[in-house]
């Protein structure tokens, strides 16, 4: 089936400047003088990187320009503030039609949060979307959401003139955290009073996003089995992650506060550490907010704890628009999301070169598109993001958000030497065997496998 057609053109309009494309506040529907005699789609999003936010604004005033049909009323919500306002739109009956959503889906389309796509597109526009992507947005078999990108959620950066000062060889980068630890040790005395050698996470929320790459790298497995029947978090081998930050943390080489936003470079780009751990859109922030450090700045993969780079590097990250399930205006949020997702790669070709090659488009054509722009050639960290790093990474955990969490809890607990690291793994164990049980895990993983 394919939603009735809203829109009269698909051309773009040449827009000059940014403009506010909606008012009010987020979980009220705004009525904009522009929006009279349109059908109006609440569509919400958040604040990312300086060039991503840049795009947001103007694909919304250029969508609203180019066609009399619909108008878009774009609201950014802090990250802070997202689930609460959200929920409580929801709960209100006033959630917006459309918004932006990162990590996993399967939670949200088995519990009917989210409304099935495949009746709202032809299914000819749902098929260009390449394979890696096509696994994030859809749950048993249904398209759920409609995906823009992919990319890195964990990278290494590094400032190549303080590893200069620091005797290290600035064209190579640790990829062991026995050679980090002694990076971190040649650049401790170069740095000053509040620098350090390394920003990573060391809250507990960032470490239950940041490290499940690691754990399956270290132990072969997640903290949880295969069935979703029994917690999996005491191996001695995550043990031996907790000691990395632990040994990280005790040296004084990373803060034992956070240094900012877990998914910030400003740390790295206000000179604050010489090394950062960060997804690949870290090379957007520092190439958008900090130019003058993208010449001296490397990108690698993270560290592994056996330098072994050809596995389990990183969680695969993705950013994708989907519909509420109680949307008011489907068809017309639809109608936008194909005009600027599933049509014209032009419309999507500002957003991947501002955003300096550091993203993987959703569909190949467009990746054809950005890769002949002339600027690309200029993004040598490109090839490293997408033929050192996509490659060997791991799909993001489908289970529920509790157990990232309950793993941070650990990491956190052994690092700040608040419990021993087997003690904090026990304790991450127990509270996943309640998750387990209390969200009867087993009979959703057999659900989601049939």
């Amino acid at each position: 089936m394919k939603r009735r057609t809203f829109i009269s053109t698909a051309a773009a309009a040449t827009a000059t400047g940014l403009a506010a494309c909606g008012s009010g506040t987020p979980g009220e529907r705004a009525d904009a003088p522009e929006a009279e005699g349109r059908t109006t789609v609440e569509f919400w999003g958040n604040v990312f990187t300086t060039p991503e936010n840049a795009w947001y604004e103007q694909i919304v005033e250029d969508f609203n320009a180019a066609q009399e049909d619909v108008y878009i009323n774009f609201q950014v919500v802090p990250g802070d503030a997202w689930d609460q306002k959200l929920k409580a739109a929801q709960a209100a009956g006033n959630a917006p039609d459309l918004y932006i959503q990162a990590g996993r889906l399967d939670t949200a389309a088995r519990t009917g949060t989210l409304m099935p796509l495949d009746d709202l597109f032809d299914s000819a526009v749902l098929d260009s979307v390449n394979d890696i992507s096509k696994e994030v947005s859809q749950y048993q078999g249904q398209w759920y959401a409609f995906p823009l990108l992919v990319e890195p959620q964990m990278t290494l950066y590094w400032n190549k003139d303080l590893f200069e000062q620091a005797g290290l060889d600035p064209d190579s980068p640790p990829t062991s955290w026995d050679e980090m630890y002694e990076a971190c040790e040649a650049l401790s005395p170069i740095m000053g009073n509040g620098q350090f050698a390394l920003n990573t996470a060391v809250d507990s929320g960032t470490f239950g996003w940041t490290t499940v790459a690691a754990q399956m790298h270290v132990a072969g497995h997640l903290p949880i089995s295969d069935d979703w029947t029994t917690a999996d978090a005491e191996d001695p081998a995550y043990e031996e992650l907790i000691v990395f930050y632990k040994t990280l943390q005790e040296n004084g080489w990373i803060p034992r506060q956070a240094l900012g936003e877990g998914n910030s470079a400003q740390a790295f780009g206000e000179g604050k550490v010489a090394m950062l751990s960060q997804g690949s859109w870290g090379m957007s922030e520092i190439a958008a907010d900090y130019p003058d450090l993208v010449p001296v700045t490397g990108v690698a993969p993270w560290v592994q704890s056996d330098g072994d780079m050809s596995h389990s590097v990183s969680t695969i990250g993705n950013m994708k628009w989907v519909v509420d399930a109680k949307a008011k205006e489907p068809e017309a949020a639809a109608s936008f999301m194909e005009w600027v997702l599933g049509g014209d790669p032009e419309v999507l070709r500002p957003f991947f070169v501002d955003t300096q090659f550091t993203k993987a488009p959703a569909r190949d054509e467009v990746t054809e598109v950005v890769n002949s722009d002339p600027a690309a050639a200029e993004a040598s960290w490109s090839d490293v993001v997408f033929e050192d790093i996509v490659p060997n990474c791991i799909p993001e955990a489908q289970y529920p958000w509790d157990i990232n969490e309950a793993m941070g809890d650990a990491i956190q607990a052994g690092m700040l030497g608040q419990l021993s690291p087997s003690e904090a793994l026990a304790e991450a164990n127990a509270e996943i065997q309640k998750v387990i049980e209390r969200e009867d895990l087993a009979e959703i993983r057999a659900e989601m496998d049939a």
